[in-house]
């Protein structure tokens, strides 16, 4: 890591998909903008050991999953959690926490206030009080940074005035800021012959290329790998939910192609979905680009140290694996940049105005409410010509997409499954919007062969003992993950003793939507492991199908003592599903059953639960 000057302010952030570092870059350009200079690092990228040598640093940190720190920030945290650092270690050392979070969870913004507490813990000094940005506010994160940041520059001014060397209220022209471009073309003069990598059509070639591009992109993170760890190819696209009942769920099998991953229960796959090629070549043409034109992209400082793989590659097929033209929603500042480049008048005003304070919850109606896409955006403002660069810097980065695995390798060996909700919804404005991953999925046929890109990791849900007896949650698509644990646990009995499981599935209605119906039902007779024989259960909250709605948490509350009993027992809880309210409705259920069971306050209930919860035995994923 490069030496920095300490009148140089440093951002650190932790960022999981993404928003961290954009909140962080925003954070820098405002900086940059007051005349400070500025020094951004993810946080792995960064030795925990020489903070005690910084004047200031500003952390922006996301919280994902149930309060958990992003991978990038593990090691870090990890260091500043060791016992022998004494209480004055950072003593001298000011700091700001900013952090990501949504309130829908129950540990929001978990990441950031724990951080803040620690660094104060060790002797540093806030500048200001933490920002916390919240998913669910109406303008995003973005609602809370903007007033958290204005404090934050005349309260660094009062710290430290070398940072502002004209004082906090000051700001360069937004003419100069333009020029400062991180991103660098370099066009090569070659035919396809010479390229191997661009006609590669098996799979190392198609492997090469994605790593080549997404090493290009403005979106790779230091914690992200950019090479696949394997291909897989749909063998089965089952619909599971009844045609026209206004849901569209699908079972879907995958079979290894190039290796076989050695994933467990519990696991996620990540998949790099394709874009529609005609919204690919709808940019290209609107953007005024030659998609044939062979292409290596260079940034003017990288925020980590992975190595780009500069292998020249097409513009369409960088375009393809890493910019999301026609599905994700810009950032406020690409229409700040927008307004720099339109040539007409009426465009650069409005472009302007949605850049402002005072426009921004007008830009929110238009922009993020309604999940207008960049092409479409650029369609709206047709004067409009951006450079490249500045398209490549801007456009959101096509993100994977991440689905909690359904199946147990002990049970299909060559085979991955997922359970997909295929995304649909109307805008305020009535327009249809879909999901880019769920509605290509459902699209494949498995004859045609498609290989795709696919990654694999561990959850939130590590896999249980076959002694561990459990209690699942899950409605809804929440089911995914029990699926696994259900099929590994009736193989596991084949050969010997195996824990009783009790699993509480939610659903509207028997008929539309009771998502592997046969599965459970034949596990839960004939003495199989969601046997009550075998002392599990099974039990459906059906929440339409009748005049008072039913959920999960109402049969749970029907089955109190034993869940009690199993808990008793050793048995370990899993929750999967929606976060919006789920999580905590089951939270307060388990609350309430223990209180009444236990003839205990509600007050030693929480206790007691929260005592499950750090023995590793409450486990929760949840996705919004």
């Amino acid at each position: 890591m490069e030496d920095h000057k300490s009148n140089e302010l440093l951002i650190l952030y932790a960022s999981q998909t993404g928003n961290a570092l954009d909140a962080a870059e925003r954070v820098g350009r405002e900086a940059e903008r007051r005349g400070c200079s500025v020094v951004i690092r993810s946080m792995d990228d960064f030795d925990a050991g020489s903070l005690p040598q910084e004047d200031t640093v500003i952390f922006v940190v996301s919280t994902t999953g149930q309060g958990d720190t992003p991978d990038s920030m593990k090691v870090f945290w990890r260091f500043l959690l060791q016992k022998t650092l004494s209480k004055q270690w950072l003593k001298g050392v000011h700091y700001a926490v900013f952090g990501l979070g949504d309130s829908g969870y129950q540990k929001y913004n978990f990441a950031a206030k724990k951080l803040d507490n620690r660094l104060s813990d060790l002797g540093a000094m806030a500048v200001v009080e933490r920002g916390l940005g919240d998913d669910q506010h109406p303008s995003g994160y973005e609602g809370a940074l903007d007033p958290w940041m204005l404090s934050l520059w005349s309260r660094l001014y009062q710290v430290n005035s070398s940072f502002f060397p004209q004082g906090p209220d000051f700001a360069v022209p937004d003419t100069k800021l333009i020029d400062r471009r991180k991103v660098y073309i370099t066009y090569h003069n070659i035919s396809n012959a010479d390229s191997h990598i661009s006609i590669a059509s098996d799979l190392k070639g198609i492997q090469t290329k994605i790593e080549a591009a997404r090493s290009m992109s403005s979106g790779n993170l230091s914690s992200y790998k950019n090479r696949p760890d394997c291909f897989l190819k749909m063998v089965k696209n089952q619909q599971l939910t009844r045609e026209g009942c206004g849901k569209d769920v699908r079972h879907f099998e995958f079979e290894f192609v190039s290796e076989v991953i050695e994933y467990e229960v519990g696991d996620v796959v990540e998949v790099l979905p394709s874009q529609d090629p005609a919204a690919v070549n709808a940019f290209i043409q609107r953007c005024n680009l030659d998609a044939e034109a062979f292409i290596t992209v260079h940034y003017r400082e990288r925020n980590n140290n992975l190595p780009t793989i500069e292998i020249p590659i097409k513009l369409k097929t960088f375009v393809e694996l890493t910019m999301d033209v026609a599905s994700a929603s810009p950032r406020r500042y690409f229409f700040e940049v927008m307004s720099f480049f339109a040539t007409a008048e009426h465009e650069k005003e409005r472009l302007q105005y949605f850049a402002s304070p005072e426009g921004r919850d007008d830009l929110y109606k238009y922009n993020q409410k309604e999940r207008r896409t960049v092409l479409e955006v650029l369609e709206d403002f047709p004067s409009v010509q951006m450079p490249f660069y500045w398209l490549v810097q801007l456009v959101p980065p096509l993100k994977t997409r991440a689905f909690s695995i359904s199946s147990s390798l002990l049970a299909h060996p060559n085979q991955v499954h997922l359970t997909v909700s295929v995304v649909s919804w109307m805008t305020p404005y009535k327009r249809k919007r879909r999901g880019l991953c769920s509605t290509w999925l459902a699209s494949l046929d498995p004859q045609q062969g498609t290989y795709i890109p696919s990654w694999f990791h561990k959850g939130c849900l590590p896999r249980p003992a076959q002694s561990t007896p459990l209690i699942l949650v899950g409605p809804g698509t929440g089911c995914a993950p029990f699926r696994g644990f259900v099929e590994e646990r009736a193989i596991q009995s084949l050969t010997g003793p195996t824990a009783p499981i009790i699993f509480f599935f939610g659903c509207r209605n028997n008929e539309n939507d009771f998502l592997y119906r046969d599965f459970w039902l034949s596990h839960s007779e004939n003495n199989g492991v969601l046997s009550e024989a075998k002392g599990g259960g099974f039990y459906v909250a059906f929440s339409r199908d009748q005049a008072k709605k039913i959920y999960v948490q109402h049969k749970m509350q029907e089955h109190g003592l034993r869940i009690w009993n199993l808990l008793l027992e050793g048995a370990s809880i899993y929750i999967a599903g929606s976060s919006t309210k789920m999580p905590s409705d089951v939270w307060a259920a388990f609350e309430k059953i223990g209180s009444e069971e236990s003839g205990a306050p509600k007050d030693s209930a929480a206790i007691w639960l929260k005592s499950l919860q750090r023995a590793g035995r409450y486990h929760v994923e949840a996705w919004s």
